[in-house]
């Protein structure tokens, strides 16, 4: 008789996972008192991730806090992104893969790079950028699909000591243009297309009509031809110039490194503020760096000779971090993915895991929803045997999702780390040691040593086991920004201020708000439940609800709108609007099809809205504000809280009848 029901009911009921043994006797960190040491010797514990970098010039302090909340890590050392993430490794890896690319169509185009391939062609492209005229401190913006010459100008441009702004590649033509503008960017790499589902993107026209947003002058344009026969026709301007034309003129031409203080900008990356102008979150060299270094051997368990795939695109933090920095720095081989899960078949990322022997397997839950929606026969054609470990990242992670994840996928062998952290953190904040932890489905797990994350009410008191309240980090870490860029103020404003006395020098006066709700347990493994902000996470991309509805409100006859996000099977949380029509406009199909174009054209296809409801008044408090809390109940179907405080109360009534007839 099968004993397979008793298994599915038995990983049920299960609320807390070992790590597998055999995992804990080659983990990269097993030693429990890890979390001890840490807390005793910090901050200098952080001389443990520094280690694992080399330094043109040692630094000879961990950590300046003479001035929160701007905190300084390793100040004094000097070093070079890409002189760490690939010299070093030439003697002993130079023959080894550095990065695995698998593009679409299926197997016409995957490519490996060795760590020697990578030297040659960043080195070459570092000296094309030079001569351009691209020096230290120099904003490059890169608005490009997962292709190789994405992290190869992100490590080029890290070589010469200029600042990277990687602009995700599915972003609109304004939302580029609105960052090259809040960087003062003079130039742009970009690729004239992509595939996706096996048709050939077109995707520098809309980098030109970007450009054409850019207010002040753009010296150099570099195009990549990843489209071939299936290009779309664009003649370069005078100021673009063919990637692959400049590759070979600087052909075997080599750049010394050059030597960047700690402290120095690595990248921005723009990310969604409540305000709905992108914030640009100043990453800096030494801290970032060894920050995901560290976390990528303790947390990921990364060692030297492992494929590991991260399905996140370079384009978001999760790329940087976790596909190029982290594994790059450590010396191993990285997986890069042009394509969707579920194309040619729903089976695309088991078939990349079996075809190159993947060990570790990092991805959002949105794609782990999805996997258990297309059903477990995909995974099990294929095997996934190499597979040591799994990770989740982007959003929290439900426990049904945990444990279809678990069993189909790593086959009750592989440890799962759930990883919270943001953009603004650089790298993992919260999560559980595979090798160390015990895994709770659903709960992310305990602070990482050294870190001081608390739970606390609106008071800044810590709340019991058990109890909501607000996620805080109450120390520094040697990842987080430093700043916003060009913007001090608002970089207080946004991160700081709830809980810390702003008027004070003294560091433990300042406490890091990222604006996320979260329950702790009896052990200190801490759940986070979501944004307490007005930020909608839309399959792991934070999206301003701000930023849509001002594309909403451009829109041609909308009067007034308001944007929520509310639950989605597979993408987290998904995007409703409502809107108020000016007079003589009526609220038909061609007006949604008008909206979702204008948010498409101001943001990209990842804000579009799941909903568009027509109404002839938003309900509003006496004092004017815009009761959203109500709108998310109803795109929720949930039962209404208190409506007694607003000044038109029936049409809530109105909005419930209207999405009830959908």
């Amino acid at each position: 008789m099968s004993q397979q029901p008793e298994l599915e009911a038995r990983l049920e009921d299960q609320n807390e996972f070992e790590p597998p043994e055999s995992f804990v006797e080659q983990a990269n960190v097993s030693d429990p008192s890890i979390y001890e040491e840490f807390d005793e010797n910090w901050p200098e514990c952080w001389e443990q991730a520094a280690d694992l970098l080399d330094w043109s010039e040692e630094y000879d302090q961990v950590l300046d806090d003479s001035n929160p909340p701007f905190y300084e890590w390793f100040t004094g050392g000097s070093l070079n992104a890409s002189q760490n993430c690939i010299d070093r490794h030439l003697e002993e890896r130079g023959d080894e893969a550095a990065i695995e690319w698998v593009g679409e169509p299926t197997g016409e185009e995957n490519r490996t790079y060795t760590y020697e391939d990578l030297h040659r062609e960043v080195n070459e492209f570092a000296a094309a950028l030079r001569e351009m005229g691209v020096g230290e401190d120099d904003v490059v913006t890169m608005h490009m699909p997962m292709i190789p010459e994405l992290p190869i100008a992100m490590l080029a441009c890290a070589r010469i000591g200029a600042p990277h702004s990687v602009v995700f590649a599915g972003f609109s033509a304004s939302a580029l243009a609105e960052r090259m503008n809040a960087a003062d960017s003079e130039y742009l790499v970009t690729a004239n297309g992509y595939y996706r589902r096996g048709d050939a993107l077109d995707h520098l026209e809309k980098a030109n009509e970007g450009l054409e947003g850019v207010e002040h002058e753009v010296s150099d344009v570099v195009v990549k031809d990843r489209l071939g026969d299936d290009a779309h026709g664009h003649d370069l301007a005078d100021n673009q110039h063919d990637y692959d034309e400049l590759v070979a003129e600087h052909a075997g031409a080599t750049v010394d490194p050059v030597e960047r203080d700690a402290e120095d900008m690595l990248f921005l990356m723009y990310t969604s503020g409540t305000t709905g102008e992108p914030k640009g979150v100043k990453h800096t060299t030494g801290g970032y760096l060894a920050w995901n270094a560290w976390t990528s051997q303790a947390v990921l368990d990364i060692k030297p000779d492992d494929t590991y795939f991260c399905s996140a695109d370079i384009g978001w933090i999760t790329g940087h971090s976790y596909i190029v920095y982290g594994p790059l720095s450590l010396g191993t081989t990285t997986v890069m993915y042009e394509g969707t899960p579920d194309h040619p078949e729903q089976d695309r990322f088991w078939e990349i895991v079996d075809d190159l022997d993947v060990t570790q397997f990092y991805t959002a839950p949105t794609a782990i929803r999805a996997f258990m929606k297309w059903g477990a026969e995909y995974p099990d054609e294929h095997d996934l045997s190499s597979l040591r470990l799994l990770g989740t990242v982007g959003e929290p992670i439900n426990p049904k999702a945990w444990k279809w994840y678990y069993k189909h996928i790593g086959d009750e062998n592989c440890p799962i780390v759930d990883t919270w952290w943001q953009t603004e953190t650089g790298g993992m904040m919260v999560t559980t040691l595979p090798g160390v932890n015990d895994m709770k489905p659903g709960s992310a797990g305990p602070p990482i040593p050294g870190n001081d994350v608390r739970v606390v009410d609106a008071s800044g008191d810590e709340v019991s086991a058990g109890e909501a309240g607000y996620l805080t980090v109450e120390k520094p870490w040697p990842g987080m920004l430093r700043t916003l860029y060009q913007n001090d103020e608002r970089f207080i404003q946004e991160y700081w201020a709830e809980y810390s006395d702003t008027d004070s020098d003294d560091p433990e006066d300042w406490v890091y708000f990222p604006e996320d709700g979260a329950k702790i347990d009896d052990d200190g493994y801490i759940t986070v439940v979501g944004r307490v902000d007005d930020v909608v996470n839309v399959s792991g991309h934070r999206l301003g609800t701000m930023e849509i509805e001002s594309a909403v409100v451009a829109s041609e006859g909308v009067a007034e709108a308001a944007v929520v996000g509310a639950d989605h099977e597979v993408k987290g949380e998904a995007v409703h609007a409502y809107v108020i029509t000016e007079d003589g406009y009526d609220g038909g199909r061609e007006m949604q099809d008008q909206i979702e174009q204008s948010v498409e054209d101001a943001i990209g296809p990842i804000a579009r809205p799941e909903s568009i409801v027509f109404t002839p008044e938003l309900p509003k408090t006496r004092s004017g504000k815009i009761m959203r809390r109500l709108l998310e109940e109803i795109a929720n179907g949930e039962d209404l809280g208190d409506t007694s405080t607003l000044r038109n109360p029936d049409v809530v009534e109105d909005i419930q009848q209207q999405v009830g007839s959908e």
